[in-house]
């Protein structure tokens, strides 16, 4: 648009609403002429200036206010609000049309503000791309290339910018439609107690049933979930979506960088908690009021990694990846949508649509369940950010009822040198934990069970552990019984997935049905049983599992010190019937001497059994630990140790999570978690056992039974253990 053509529109513009104002005052003011007086009578009258009704500042005030809420009052509405207001209905209906011909006058004066620049921008760039096509040179002879030699490479990238750059059009298109509008609406949410199972073992399935997920291991993409099938958002509610991300983008980078008031620092531990009045006043918008029996839970953390910026915003933006990093905090992920998976080959500006449950390794506790959308964008060459916020309302199924919701949370990722990056996690969410059993309410009310503080641990340690994998110049003097670096990684392959494997099923999942035993209190077992069909990973027949959990007055280094150590490991494994455990070969996975995997020997009493191999791997961070391990075949063990392919080694794993009980035994160093803390350690035990060989046949209560005492027997043996040893 020409220069001169915009001022005269500008003119004409101010002209209309002149002549709207003196229409609207002598319509307005019609009603409000002085009454003539005594002299006006005669026939001599003059004829007089009227006086005009001019509003006050209390009834625009007014006026304005309901203009907000409704810019289009119907009849009924103008007639109440010329009564509160001393006005007649013609003057109400008068002054919303005009205010109605201001606010679109405004909108197509900042309309063309913005045309007139991108016009600018476009031009600028075609400026540059006619530069550059005239001093084109041929790859071949170095001379001037015709417009009919470009090469098929750069045709394609062409065509690409194009199609990329008709996207960003209609997106910017639909989205300026629903600039204005309310994002969602979240009402006040009924109550339910969650549903407790009653004592059903009904055999279910591994794999590929629908009540147990695409994959139990924790990874998945598509669009069902459980016995339920997840629907992306509508074409409609895509723009709110973009808004929403966008909107939470801000608010998340803005949150890693403030500190103090929106921050205060914990005095246990140190971790950032935020100040909820000082969120609300600098964040008014946000994403709609609490649900009612939600509470806020919000904390922030930072640490240096040693991972690269773009391996990690690949991780958190790849559902496997994200996965395999978060074993024990993330379940069951599946991508319900991809609106972008970014430009100019990165994830710059990608954005999905994701459904996961976040999980404490306990029974004891509820996963959080969440439906959101991750947003990624390059904020500077070195300086990218991951946001999640939930999208809950967009289900369009009213009789669901929200438990958790992520307010905006992820981390801001800062490029540093020598491969390391800086990670600044905030994690801010809603949450109901009134199911969460009263020995872990402690540790969750504290923040320390989902917040960013174990977000960041997890993080740290994976990251080394990654690094340990990828390792290639391993010394063979540390190879020890593995006569390669290949059959070390198949070692820590297989290991990762025994991981795996066992977060994914010892905590209160949404796929899970927990049956207890006996009684209601906390070390009570809890079994569910599984069929294993057709799974390379897993041993053909009938699995049953067993959990409990339980709390103990040893600080949590202890406990973690004591079950990882093969030489008192007969004090509390009944299955190794009290022979000799032997070490065969370890690979350290960090900086800690806890972080490791471990190939062990189980050398029997009975000369006519045969040794047993057990791989175990032992982890621990500021968070918590992980002791966890599993027998395996001794023919299948050599294929690995060769560097064969550890997916079709069957494994069923057992072990043990250890957890602080709250923030007072947080006594935090650099290598894990300190033994300086007076709190105790929340133990859960979980054992999978193979009790039938045969898919097809029926479970019997001796089998239950069985599992009970032997996992009541293993708790019994660990307690008189660590006690004795922590009088």
């Amino acid at each position: 648009m020409a220069e001169g053509q915009f001022d005269l529109s500008q003119t004409a513009d101010s002209e209309i609403a002149k002549l709207r104002e003196e229409e609207f005052e002598s319509k307005s003011g019609s009603d409000n002429v002085e009454g003539a007086s005594g002299e006006d009578q005669d026939g001599e009258r003059r004829p007089r200036k009227k006086r005009y009704h001019r509003h006050t500042q209390h009834q625009i005030q007014e006026m304005e206010m309901f203009f907000k809420e409704c810019p289009h009052p119907d009849d009924k509405q103008r007639k109440e609000l010329s009564r509160e207001l001393a006005l007649e209905p013609l003057q109400v209906k008068f002054w919303f049309q005009n205010k109605r011909t201001q606010m679109k006058t405004q909108h197509e004066r900042h309309e063309n503000t913005q045309l007139r620049s991108d016009n600018e921008k476009l031009r600028s760039e075609n400026m540059r791309y006619r530069e550059a096509l005239n001093n084109a040179s041929c790859p071949n002879c170095g001379g001037p290339a015709a417009l009919g030699e470009m090469s098929f490479d750069e045709q394609q990238l062409r065509m690409e910018n194009a199609r990329l750059r008709e996207e960003i059009d209609r997106i910017s298109g639909i989205a300026a439609k629903y600039v204005g509008k309310p994002l969602l609406s979240f009402g006040p949410s009924p109550l339910n107690s969650l549903p407790r199972s009653n004592l059903d073992l009904a055999v279910g399935s591994y794999g590929v049933q629908p009540n147990i997920g695409p994959d139990i291991y924790g990874s998945s993409s598509g669009g069902e979930i459980g016995n339920r099938s997840l629907v992306g958002p509508t074409e409609g509610e895509k723009p709110m979506v973009v808004e929403l991300a966008v909107a939470a983008m801000e608010e998340l980078v803005r949150m890693a960088q403030l500190g103090e008031p929106l921050w205060t620092s914990r005095p246990e531990d140190g971790t950032d908690i935020l100040n909820e009045e000082e969120y609300i006043r600098t964040f008014p918008r946000g994403i709609g009021p609490r649900p009612y029996g939600l509470k806020a839970e919000a904390s922030r953390e930072t640490a240096v990694v040693i991972m690269n910026a773009i391996n990690l915003v690949e991780t958190l933006m790849d559902v496997n990846q994200w996965s395999s990093m978060f074993p024990g905090i993330v379940s069951r992920p599946v991508t319900v949508d991809v609106f972008s998976t970014g430009v100019a080959g990165n994830y710059n500006g990608a954005l999905q649509v994701m459904h996961a449950e976040f999980q404490v390794p306990s029974p004891l506790v509820p996963t959080r369940e969440n439906y959101f959308v991750r947003y990624c964008k390059q904020h500077s060459d070195t300086i990218w950010a991951v946001v999640d916020v939930s999208l809950d309302s967009l289900r369009g199924n009213a009789s669901s009822v929200i438990r958790c919701r992520r307010r905006p949370s992820g981390c801001l990722i800062q490029e540093m040198p020598n491969s390391y990056s800086k990670v600044t996690w905030v994690e801010h969410v809603e949450a109901d934990d009134r199911a969460v059993h009263h020995i872990y309410r402690q540790l969750v009310n504290s923040g320390m069970a989902f917040g960013s503080k174990r977000w960041i641990a997890t993080l740290q340690r994976q990251c080394e552990r990654l690094a340990s994998v990828l390792a290639s110049n391993i010394p063979s003097r540390d190879l020890g019984v593995i006569p390669s670096p290949e059959g070390r990684k198949s070692i820590l392959k297989l290991a990762e997935r025994m991981v795996t494997s066992f977060c994914a099923g010892v905590s209160a999942s949404t796929a899970h049905t927990w049956t207890t035993l006996s009684g209601s209190g906390a070390e009570d077992v809890r079994v569910m049983t599984r069929k294993s069909v057709d799974d390379p990973g897993r041993p053909p027949g009938i699995i049953l599992s067993a959990a409990t959990s339980l709390w103990l007055p040893v600080p949590p280094k202890k406990v973690f010190d004591f079950l990882r150590d093969e030489n008192s490991r007969n004090e509390w494994d009944i299955l190794s019937n009290g022979g000799l455990v032997q070490e065969v070969d370890h690979i350290a996975n960090g900086q800690d001497p806890g972080n490791c995997v471990s190939l062990l020997r189980v050398n029997t009493v009975n000369s006519n059994q045969s040794n047993m191999l057990i791989l175990q791997e032992s982890c621990t961070d500021a968070s918590g630990s992980f002791v966890i391990y599993a027998p395996v075949d001794i023919v299948a063990m050599n294929v690995v140790l060769s560097g064969g392919d550890p997916d079709y080694v069957a494994l069923l794993p057992s072990g043990f999570a250890v957890l602080p009980d709250g923030p007072k035994c947080m006594a935090v160093t650099n290598s894990g978690i300190n033994d300086l803390g007076s709190g105790g350690s929340l133990l859960t035990v979980a054992f999978q056992i193979l009790v039938d060989s045969v898919p097809t046949a029926k479970l019997s209560l001796g089998s239950v039974a069985t599992v009970n005492s032997l996992i009541s027997c293993t708790v019994d043996r660990i307690k008189a253990a660590v006690t004795r040893e922590n009088p």
